[in-house]
């Protein structure tokens, strides 16, 4: 194996592909990165893949080949050497066991692993459609923030993707908060529907890493298809599979209150500082109150042995005044991610989960993302 390849190119492939290794692989050859430069009718092309048995990577870039050939790298090393390499093009070649990287003056020896060991990667399931990769990679950061971190209840650490011809609903929740964002896509089929739960962690890296190109290819089976359990994504050269989450999800639209007693807009801007600078002396796990009236909201954190914070901010109200408190954590989450300069909270009673939303662009318009937050029940 012989080739060229300009040095920005290398890191950045090897680097993208390197988020899939695992960091304790079952077996010693899941902990090297699979090179195949050239031959099978790809003269010109660059194959750099990564696998751990749930999710596979694979990036593809123009080289200049000499030699076609194909070599197994330990990832990380291979990931460390290309991120420090001088300004220059790098010349890969093989010679035996070792692989060997000239760059300017530098060269380094790697010793090759065993391909003939390495497992085969995932089919892609058959291309579902696709989307702008902004804006699929907005919605996912949006709903991803709820999902739960604890492994002990796998499927709360997903999101569900739900796809009925050309929406595209993702939700997660980690039962003290639920996110929901809906999306357009373009299907292969009118009719296409389908429901995945997918890891939130890789989906969120996923489609933050696939933004180079203008659009994501979601690749996944129709509800009773062939080629379930498996998702697929691709995008600017990239590609990734991921196995789905099993389990039934909550049914969360349920869980969306149909109608509200009372509405307050607030600046998203000055509510996020506000509620930074009040929960400064929340003790862990203690909320912050906030008290809406006509005109202002007081936010308030603290207890009377402890240290304390008052702060009002100006905040319209339909409705009658309401004491509400929540985890000042959960809040900023969701506050971060509405994506509008007005934050509007819809709420039913102080002990019945609120509904936090941008102001849509129209009255009358639903907000395309919603984010459900359990309110702390107030002692006294």
């Amino acid at each position: 194996m012989k080739f060229r390849i300009d040095r920005d190119a290398l890191a950045d492939a090897v680097a993208w592909t390197a988020r899939t290794l695992p960091v304790r692989p079952p077996v010693p050859v899941l902990a090297g990165m699979h090179i195949v430069a050239g031959g099978e009718g790809n003269d010109d092309r660059l194959k750099l893949s990564a696998f751990d048995y749930e999710v596979s990577a694979q990036v593809s870039t123009e080289i200049d080949v000499e030699e076609a050939g194909t070599a197994l790298v330990s990832g990380r090393l291979l990931a460390e050497i290309s991120r420090s390499l001088p300004p220059h093009p790098v010349e890969v070649t093989t010679d035996g066991a070792k692989v060997m990287l000239r760059c300017g003056s530098a060269k380094f020896t790697l010793l090759t692993m065993p391909v003939e060991d390495y497992p085969s990667l995932p089919e892609m399931p058959p291309a579902a459609g696709a989307v702008g990769s902004d804006e699929f990679a907005a919605a996912v950061a949006q709903v991803a923030i709820a999902a739960g971190k604890d492994d002990t209840i796998p499927m709360l650490t997903g999101v569900r993707v739900e796809i009925e011809g050309e929406t595209v609903t993702l939700a997660s929740t980690d039962r003290y908060r639920l996110a929901v964002r809906e999306l357009h896509w373009k299907p292969e089929r009118p009719d296409f529907s389908a429901v995945a739960l997918v890891p939130a962690k890789t989906l969120a890296d996923t489609a933050k890493s696939l933004t180079a190109g203008a659009e994501v290819s979601i690749a996944l089976a129709a509800t009773g298809g062939a080629g379930e359990g498996m998702i697929g994504f691709e995008g600017g050269g990239r590609r990734t599979t991921s196995r789905l989450l099993d389990g039934d999800f909550v049914k969360y639209r349920s869980l969306l209150p149909s109608e509200y007693a009372g509405l307050a807009e607030v600046q998203t801007g000055q509510f996020i500082e506000a509620v930074k600078r009040v929960s400064l002396v929340a003790e862990r796990n203690t909320p912050v109150r906030l008290s809406f009236s006509q005109g202002e909201v007081v936010l308030e954190a603290g207890t009377g042995d402890e240290a304390q914070a008052v702060e009002a901010l100006e905040a319209t109200l339909e409705g009658e005044d309401i004491d509400i408190a929540f985890n000042p954590g959960f809040l900023l989450d969701g506050l971060s991610a509405i994506g509008s300069d007005v934050a509007r909270l819809s709420f039913t009673t102080p002990t019945k989960p609120a509904v936090l939303t941008g102001k849509p662009p129209q009255d009358g318009e639903n907000p395309n993302y919603r984010y459900l937050i359990m309110p702390v029940r107030l002692s006294g």
